[in-house]
């Protein structure tokens, strides 16, 4: 049965969940590589437990835990909203954040290098958020957002000034069948001198998705090429979907 957006509350004490940092280091970090090497996304078995996925729910009627708010219909951005976290971050979300990006940072190296781009990006977060300050882009990005029935996300780019991190994440937080129904991350690819190909990723609570925020380099016969991505999501069915997304690139 589909919920109607209330928080799943466990009964009794919650078993001892292993720390973040090891259920991150327990990742296949060489399959995710792979994949979004070869298409451009990879996905993670649950990376939050069902109490962390609830924590960061009940922050999102909490106005002083965000600097901005956006109703997506009153930018033809689709039907839903999103809010945008202010200092401090919740740890959780900085925590995730600086360690996926420094897990990340040596493929953003590779596919700059491959495009032939002149940038390259530092083993932390800290330091590449100092650039990313240093070129007026300051605002804190991560968000979460909510769909009820019938909203949806349009095909877009999160991209906030000058810098930009090739790649971000987005993690489900409801539970697939119980809380919603559709709501399916979609990501377009278009290649050079071909026709558009599409992806509809399914995920359940705690899932991640990783993928291209914006390019990345695919090997052709003559060196390597730019592929352009966007990235959605698909219309909710029925029920309320919860998500957090994780940006590495501050906002100017």
């Amino acid at each position: 049965m589909i919920g109607h957006g209330s928080v799943r509350r466990s009964s009794g004490k919650p078993a001892a969940a292993p720390a973040l940092s090891r259920r991150i280091a327990a990742l296949d970090w060489e399959a995710i590589t792979r994949s979004l090497d070869e298409d451009g996304f990879a996905t993670t078995a649950p990376l939050l437990t069902p109490e962390e996925c609830d924590a960061l729910i009940a922050l999102y009627p909490r106005d002083e835990r965000f600097r901005s708010t956006v109703i997506m219909a009153r930018h033809a951005f689709g039907s839903g909203e999103y809010r945008y976290f202010g200092h401090p971050l919740p740890r959780l979300v900085q925590s995730l954040r600086r360690q996926l990006y420094a897990r990340l940072a040596p493929l953003a190296n590779d596919w700059a290098q491959a495009l032939g781009v002149e940038q390259d990006f530092p083993a932390d977060l800290e330091g590449y958020l100092e650039r990313c300050h240093a070129a007026g882009q300051a605002r804190p990005t991560p968000l979460l957002l909510r769909y009820r029935a019938g909203d949806y996300n349009r095909l877009h780019q999160d991209l906030y000034g000058e810098l930009a991190f090739p790649m971000q994440a987005t993690i489900c937080l409801s539970r697939r069948g119980q809380d919603f129904e559709g709501g399916e991350f979609l990501l377009v690819e278009q290649r050079p001198r071909m026709q558009s190909r599409g992806e509809a990723v399914t995920l359940d609570q705690g899932e991640t998705v990783i993928f291209a925020n914006r390019d990345r380099p695919v090997r052709g016969k003559r060196g390597f090429y730019r592929a352009t991505l966007r990235h959605g999501v698909s219309r909710l069915r029925a029920g309320e979907r919860y998500a957090l997304g994780i940006i590495f690139h501050d906002a100017a």
